[in-house]
């Protein structure tokens, strides 16, 4: 990609240091011991705030080393490209949306590490990069683009680009006025829950292109760019996850969509470079008709099919089985999926 290191984006929330930290390890369980711990873990959750930074702290004369200082050269110029790319999406949907009639409004992204709150709730790293309708806000752990490349195999920084505009994806989803509709359809039919949760990743994926034809067109990106985002997309589809995960498939869980299926809706969205080229719901064989019925929006300057679907638990992330092994939010704390998108 073509970029050049410089400030630090205004809808950037830098929580790094006030976030994760190191965990129980540093708050000093002796002084409180394991009942205070299990308490404060409780309450975390009861409260939807991390209570164990109250006890973490830093001593005065505690030395910090070069490799746990936050902003080390490497992660600085990470969160330049982190604000570089969250602009760019942004400036590029400040032109686009509008356009179907619906003014864009700026989402912020915040940057944590290990465990972070958010409006909808606690979330830890595991989870991967999320979007939270409840505050418009991204969240995001510059170690996932580690994860991403080591684990899921996709290197490169439009790989990385790919991930976060697809998050303001799911922003845009929201502007779009679609979250309250599906939340009802959902109600109505809880069957369609997963249907409709891999047609809103679908178009988030597709939305993620529609920035991507854009610097295409500026230059910004060439084609052994394009190349790095649909491996991204590729690596993150519910059928190559859950096989890594668990040995086997089993479609009627998928909640992101197939490996073909997120090239197919990211590439389309590159190669039109418009909203109602992401028109998911009734373009993907097998959509319901009670779907395809009960609920429509204005989309592209005419009306036309749309959803806004949150996982189980309720981040709108980049993969719902993205961690399958790990621990997922439903375990925290019952409901937050209905309120967040994970990376996804």
């Amino acid at each position: 990609m073509r970029w050049s290191p410089g400030q630090v984006s205004g809808d950037i929330e830098d929580r790094r240091e006030s976030s994760g930290g190191g965990g129980f390890g540093n708050f000093g369980a002796p002084h409180i011991g394991i009942g205070g711990v299990l308490l404060l873990l409780i309450l975390s959750f009861v409260f939807h705030r991390n209570l164990f930074t109250l006890f973490t702290s830093t001593a005065p004369d505690q030395a910090v080393g070069s490799a746990d200082r936050v902003d080390n050269a490497a992660e600085t110029r990470e969160v330049q490209f982190v604000s570089f790319v969250l602009d760019d999406v942004q400036r590029t949907w400040e032109q686009v949306l509008p356009r179907s009639g619906t003014p864009y409004r700026h989402a912020k992204l915040v940057l944590y590490r290990d465990s972070v709150d958010s409006a909808c709730g606690l979330a830890q790293s595991a989870t991967g990069p999320f979007y939270c309708p409840g505050d418009e806000k991204v969240y995001l752990d510059l170690g996932f683009f580690e994860e991403l490349k080591g684990r899921f195999g996709a290197p490169g920084e439009f790989a990385q680009a790919y991930v976060i505009a697809h998050e303001v994806g799911h922003h845009v989803q929201k502007l779009l006025g679609i979250e309250q509709k599906v939340t009802r359809l959902q109600q109505q039919d809880p069957q369609e829950q997963n249907p409709l949760s891999v047609r809103l990743e679908l178009q988030a994926d597709c939305f993620a292109g529609v920035w991507g034809n854009s610097t295409e067109q500026r230059n910004t990106i060439d084609q052994s760019d394009v190349e790095e985002g649909l491996r991204a997309a590729a690596a993150v589809g519910d059928d190559r996850l859950q096989r890594m995960a668990t040995g086997h498939i089993s479609p009627e869980s998928f909640t992101h969509g197939s490996s073909a299926q997120r090239v197919q809706w990211f590439r389309r969205g590159l190669a039109q470079g418009t909203i109602s080229a992401c028109n998911t719901l009734v373009a993907i064989a097998g959509a319901s008709a009670f779907a395809q019925t009960r609920f429509s929006i204005q989309i592209g300057g005419g009306y036309g099919p749309g959803y806004y679907a949150p996982p189980p638990q309720g981040l709108l992330s980049f993969g719902s089985s993205l961690h399958l092994p790990l621990l997922r939010l439903s375990a925290l704390r019952p409901g937050l999926g209905r309120r967040c998108r994970v990376l996804g």
